[in-house]
C-alpha cells in the first residue's frame, strides 16, 4: 500500500468515539466511552504527519513517544506500540481516559491548526488496553541494589515512582491510608469514567511483576510518621495528594445534606455506591441537588447525583441536578468532554450564579440555598474577569442536598511529626520543581501534595522525575 501524502493525511477526518447513548447511561456506571475499534484506531493513526519536531511530546508531562507508537500503531505492530508507549508512561489505560489531552499533547498537535488534532488520547488508550490484555510489555526489576525505598501514597505519582524506582532494583514499600491502592484514581473518578477493573489491573501487574509491597490502612501521620519511615528507609517519596476539602463561608454550610465533593465521591466509589442494588448504597441522594463549581471533580459529583437517582427511583428519576457557578460558560475549568457529556445528559447549569447561604429546616437539615446572581467585572492584571454580585438579584433554590466541589489542599495529618518539611501558606509542601527534592534529607515529595490539585498526568511527570534523582541518590 502507497504511503499516503501530508495532504491525503489532512484530508482524513477525525475519528470520533462511540458514546453510551445519554438516555441509557444516566442511569448506570458503565463506562460511558466505548473506546475504539482496531479498525478505527489504525484510521485514526493515519492522521499522524510524523513530524521531524513533534510539538505534541513536548506538550506531554511525561514526554510519552508519541509519533513512534502511533507509526507502529498504524503499522499492525501492537507489541512495538507498546513497547514505545510504555518507555515513558507506566499507565496507559489510565491516562488514555483521564488526562486532558486536548490541552497538553493534543493542543499541540501540528494537524489541529488546520484540522483536528490526532486523537492521541484515544490511541493511547486503545493501545494501553490491548497491553491490559495481551501483556507484551512486562515490567522488569533490575538486579536488587539493596536499597529501601518508602512511598507515601498510591495514588499516580505514588504509583509512578514506586514502578520507576522498582524497575531500577530499590526494595520498594507504599503506604496507603485507604484500604484500596489507587488513591484519587479509585476514591475520586467515577467508575463511568475510570473503571476500577482497569486501575487494579494496573496496580497489581506492576506489584506483582517488581515485587512492590502495598500496606493499606497506613495513616501516615498516625499509624506511622515520616520520621519513623526514616529510620527503617533509605529514601522516601511523599505523593499522598490533596485530600483535604474547601468549603464556603456562608451561613448553613454544617447542616445536614451538606458534604464536600470528596466525601460523596468516596462513598460513591469505596462504599460501592456505583453497584446498587447489589450493594444498599450509603449515599442516599436526595431529589434536588446543587453541585457548587465547575471543575472536574464538580463533573464528576453532579453525573454521579444524577445517576444514583435514577437508579434509586426504580429508573424514572424525577429529581433535578444543578451545577451553580459563580461565572460564565467560557470560564468553566472543566475539561469540555465532561462539560458536554454532563448536558448530554441533563444536568442544569445555573451559570453566574453565587451561593450566600444553605437554607435548612427545623430539623437541621438542608431545604434549600439562597443565591446572588453575578455579573463579570473589566479583567484585572493577571486577565481574569472577577465575578461581582448584583444588587438585589437574591433568589432562593429548593434543594435537599448540596455538594461543594471548590478544590482541596493537603492533608495536614500526614506532616505530623516533620516540622522542619518546609511548605507554603496554602499546605503543599515545597520541593524541587525538578528533582522533587524537599527541604529534608532524604525526602523527595511530588503530585498534588506539592502543586495542589492538578492532572493524573502531571502528578505522574513528578513522580517519574523524582524517581530518577531517588535513583541517582541512592547510586552515589
Amino acid at each position: 500500500m502507497a504511503e499516503l501524502t501530508p495532504k491525503e493525511r489532512m484530508a482524513i477526518g477525525r475519528h470520533e468515539m462511540p458514546v453510551q447513548d445519554e438516555k441509557v447511561r444516566a442511569g448506570n456506571f458503565d463506562e460511558v466511552a466505548l473506546g475504539y475499534s482496531q479498525e478505527t484506531a489504525i484510521r485514526e493513526a493515519e492522521r499522524c504527519l510524523q513530524c521531524k519536531k513533534p510539538q505534541c511530546v513536548e506538550g506531554c508531562p511525561v514526554g510519552v513517544r508519541i509519533p513512534q507508537f502511533i507509526k507502529a500503531l498504524r503499522e499492525g505492530k501492537m507489541a512495538e506500540a507498546v513497547k514505545e508507549m510504555k518507555a515513558k508512561n507506566n499507565l496507559p489505560a489510565i491516562c488514555g481516559r483521564v488526562c486532558p489531552q486536548e490541552s497538553q499533547c493534543e493542543g499541540r498537535c501540528i494537524l489541529g491548526k488546520k484540522s483536528k488534532p490526532v486523537a492521541i488520547g484515544r490511541l493511547e488508550r486503545f493501545v494501553g488496553d490491548f497491553e491490559l490484555t495481551q501483556r507484551t510489555c512486562p515490567l522488569v526489576r533490575a538486579k536488587s541494589t539493596g536499597k529501601k525505598v518508602a512511598i507515601v501514597g498510591s495514588g499516580p505519582a505514588g504509583l509512578t515512582c514506586a514502578v520507576d524506582m522498582g524497575r531500577e532494583g530499590h526494595s520498594v514499600t507504599i503506604f496507603e491510608s485507604l484500604h484500596v491502592a489507587g488513591g484519587v484514581l479509585v476514591y475520586g473518578i467515577p467508575e463511568f469514567r475510570l473503571p476500577k477493573r482497569v486501575v487494579h489491573a494496573e496496580i497489581d501487574y506492576a506489584m506483582d511483576c517488581l515485587g512492590i509491597e502495598i500496606k493499606t490502612d497506613y495513616v501516615i501521620g498516625r499509624t506511622l510518621t515520616l520520621k519513623d519511615i526514616l529510620e527503617e528507609f533509605d529514601a522516601i517519596f511523599i505523593g499522598s495528594g490533596a485530600g483535604l476539602p474547601m468549603f464556603l463561608r456562608v451561613p448553613g454550610i454544617n447542616l445536614n445534606g451538606v458534604m464536600s465533593a470528596n466525601e460523596f465521591l468516596t462513598r460513591v466509589n469505596l462504599m460501592m455506591g456505583y453497584l446498587f442494588p447489589e450493594y444498599d448504597t450509603p449515599v442516599k441522594i436526595g431529589k434536588k441537588v446543587a453541585v457548587i463549581g465547575a471543575g472536574n471533580v464538580a463533573m464528576d459529583a453532579a453525573r454521579c447525583s444524577l445517576r444514583l437517582q435514577t437508579m434509586q427511583s426504580g429508573g424514572h428519576n424525577p429529581g433535578e441536578v444543578h451545577i451553580v457557578y459563580r461565572r460564565s460558560r467560557q470560564e468553566v475549568p472543566a475539561r469540555d468532554e465532561e462539560v458536554h457529556h454532563a448536558e448530554e445528559e441533563g444536568i442544569i447549569f445555573d451559570f453566574l450564579t453565587n451561593p450566600v447561604e444553605i437554607l435548612g429546616d427545623d430539623k437541621g437539615a438542608v431545604r434549600g440555598m439562597r443565591c446572588v446572581k453575578m455579573q463579570l467585572a473589566e479583567p484585572d492584571a493577571s486577565g481574569r474577569r472577577k465575578p461581582v454580585p448584583i444588587e438585589g438579584s437574591e433568589f432562593d433554590m429548593e434543594l435537599d442536598t448540596v455538594i461543594v466541589a471548590l478544590g482541596t489542599s493537603p492533608n495536614p495529618l500526614v506532616f505530623v511529626d516533620a516540622a522542619e518539611l518546609q511548605r507554603t501558606k496554602h499546605g503543599t509542601v515545597i520541593a524541587d520543581p525538578i528533582t522533587g527534592k524537599t527541604t529534608v534529607d532524604k525526602v523527595w515529595a511530588g503530585g498534588d501534595v506539592v502543586t495542589g490539585a492538578a492532572t493524573v498526568i502531571s502528578a505522574m511527570g513528578a513522580g517519574k522525575r523524582a524517581a530518577a534523582d531517588m535513583h541517582k541518590f541512592l547510586s552515589a
